[in-house]
């Protein structure tokens, strides 16, 4: 009676199709939001929205919603997000370790799936060609998932590089070898012409997925740096162009379409001459809505019955890959490199799996029961055991293991200054007094030895230059100010960093005179950073007030000479009472009790607290309160 009334109401509760790619959008943008505020990979909400839409309420069936076009949809998914990722892989990023992920995607994936194999056939009983198959397509490890832990992860530099170069290129390395093995268990049952049909597959595959990859990147290139495409259309034609290399490629080599775009990504980063942020900043939002609502899609195709049914034994497999072949294939990997054990440590604990491994689960367990495989389907929910629970174990403890060894940036608390004028100084050295890290950027070398000997960080070089990109290490900085007096640079900065910090967090200081500048000559305001302090004090007038160099003394430290001043707000003593007891002061700053820098603005109102620290710059009682 109880599951009759279920039925019925779920089929009066039906939705369009139309309705429900709303709401695949809509708990995608749900789940990354939880994801967001709670500081989890979003890929746990994700799948856990997945199988309560699917095999839970039975409100998504995404082979009804997508028909036969599901499975085209996925595959032109996962090329799109092979591409964008590898668009982020420069090749000075990875120097110092490239020998660990060259041999983490070649032997260590050769590793990898004999252990697997061998534990899947001794473990859950798999026939030994399923078992085979079935540890190639669970090599990889895939930007889907490392990506997205990375961000709430927070390893440092060198681990998130070996992890993300990893993660990207093994994705159509580890499909190639799923391909080979799935060739030969097909090729067996004909016992005729075995390794030289396997061997002439893998040709075909490198040769024509390298090759069309390396072909699309030097036209598009070329394309790009003649200005054969207008700036607006040149995202659009990248994204037919990769499309089109994924298809064409699959064509003329089955499933080498991820090789070549992988490649194609890759070439790009790495070429001279032409500008990608653009182009990489369409394809992060058209990823992350990809990503979303493939998760989603795959999740809710879950048999739940057959992911349960496999019970125990698959529990004992899902060890033995976490803490046993991961380990293993790392430390083989890693030996002769400098890599620190609490890096490798880390390393071998992060290896969840992701999109391909499922994707291509799927399409192999239906072209296996089209050759008489009656037991197929068991891949498919193996796979799909495997990858809920890498993801959710290591999503649930990595970030714990990372702080035990030792190995996350730092909170991001501190400020990156652009500029080490006599300003930008005067501003870092009252952060440092408060514990506030700060890392000051100027090309003048005699602006950099004036701060080097007052003690701050710096960092020598043009703030635009591609040297100082390379060279600079933004750990632990959350926020940036352009301190320059000039305006344009400042614009140019702020521009600049917008890929490096959220565009709330980028600040400057005003250069030129209020209402001066005519409408047809002022820099847009979304195009600069937000003005810091609230009475919005130009950089001439910042510098004329350091120069009188008040005598002020901090609260919390020992009397100093000081033009920037910091007041401890507490229960009795409020904004509102210091205020009203220094009415010379303009308010640039404020510091949060957990650390975390706050800035004044024209626009902006700080809601402060006990605990608060307010930096504030005095000016003369005789002097005009002017922003000039």
């Amino acid at each position: 009676m109880i599951n009759t009334a279920l039925i019925i109401a779920n089929q009066s509760m039906q939705l369009s199709d139309t309705s429900l790619l709303a709401l695949i959008a809509l708990s995608s943008i749900a789940c990354q939001w939880l994801a967001w505020r709670l500081k989890l990979p979003a890929i746990l909400f994700l799948l856990l929205t997945g199988i309560i839409l699917g095999p839970v309420s039975h409100t998504l069936d995404p082979d009804a919603l997508f028909g036969d076009l599901l499975f085209p949809f996925v595959s032109l998914s996962i090329a799109i997000i092979l591409f964008e990722g590898s668009l982020t892989l420069h090749f000075n990023e990875v120097r110092e370790v490239s020998g660990v992920v060259r041999r983490l995607v070649t032997a260590g994936a050769l590793i990898t799936w004999s252990l697997i194999a061998l534990a899947s056939y001794w473990i859950i009983g798999l026939p030994a060609e399923l078992a085979a198959l079935f540890g190639a397509l669970v090599v990889v490890t895939g930007p889907t998932v490392i990506i997205p832990m990375l961000r709430t992860l927070r390893a440092t530099r060198r681990i998130a590089n070996v992890l993300r170069w990893e993660g990207i290129i093994i994705d159509p390395i580890g499909a190639l070898m799923a391909v080979l093995v799935f060739e030969w268990v097909i090729s067996s049952q004909q016992a005729s012409g075995l390794i030289s049909h396997t061997l002439l597959l893998f040709g075909e595959i490198i040769l024509i997925g390298a090759g069309l990859g390396a072909l699309a990147a030097l036209a598009l290139a070329y394309v790009i740096r003649h200005h054969w495409l207008p700036e607006y259309l040149q995202a659009f034609g990248t994204l037919a162009l990769v499309l089109t290399t994924f298809t064409l490629s699959n064509h003329l080599a089955h499933e080498s379409g991820l090789l070549a775009v992988t490649i194609m990504g890759i070439w790009l980063a790495n070429a001279k001459g032409i500008y990608i942020d653009e182009i990489l900043s369409f394809k992060e939002n058209l990823t992350l809505l990809l990503i979303s609502g493939l998760f989603i899609l795959l999740a809710a195709r879950l048999n739940l019955d057959s992911l349960l049914a496999l019970g125990i034994p698959a529990l004992g497999l899902l060890a033995i890959i976490q803490f046993v072949v991961r380990p293993i294939s790392v430390g083989l990997c890693s030996i002769g490199s400098d890599l620190s054990w609490q890096e490798r440590s880390l390393i071998a604990w992060v290896g969840p799996r992701g999109i391909v491994a499922a994707a291509v689960s799927v399409f192999f367990a239906l072209r296996l029961e089209e050759n008489g495989y009656a037991n197929a389907d068991i891949l498919t929910a193996l796979t799909f055991s495997v990858i809920i629970g890498t993801v959710v174990f290591q999503s649930a403890t990595a970030r714990f293991i990372a702080q035990k060894l030792g190995v996350t940036e730092p909170e991001s608390t501190g400020l990156v200054i652009v500029g080490a004028n006599k300003v930008a100084r005067a501003i870092a050295q009252a952060l440092v007094q408060q514990g506030v890290p700060t890392l000051l950027i100027d090309p003048s070398w005699e602006n950099i030895k004036e701060a080097r000997m007052a003690g701050l960080k710096v960092l020598h070089g043009n703030p635009l230059s591609t040297w100082v990109s390379e060279k600079l290490e933004l750990g632990g900085y959350g926020q940036l100010l352009a301190a320059t007096p000039q305006h344009e640079i400042n614009t140019l900065v702020c521009l600049h960093f917008r890929r490096e910090f959220e565009t709330r967090f980028i600040y400057s200081i005003k250069t030129e005179k209020p209402n001066t500048l005519p409408s047809r000559h002022a820099v847009a305001s979304d195009l600069q950073g937000k003005i810091m302090g609230r009475d919005g004090f130009s950089f001439r007038k910042l510098s004329s007030l350091i120069s009188q160099n008040a005598s002020i003394k901090a609260p919390i430290k020992a009397p100093i000479k000081a033009p920037i001043k910091a007041t401890r707000l507490t229960a009795d003593y409020t904004l509102e009472h210091w205020e009203k007891d220094n009415p010379q002061r303009s308010l640039l700053m404020a510091i949060t009790p957990d650390a975390r820098l706050r800035f004044f603005s024209p626009d902006k109102t700080l809601a402060t607290s006990e605990g608060w620290t307010l930096l504030s710059i005095e000016y003369p009682a005789t002097a005009e309160k002017t922003t000039v």
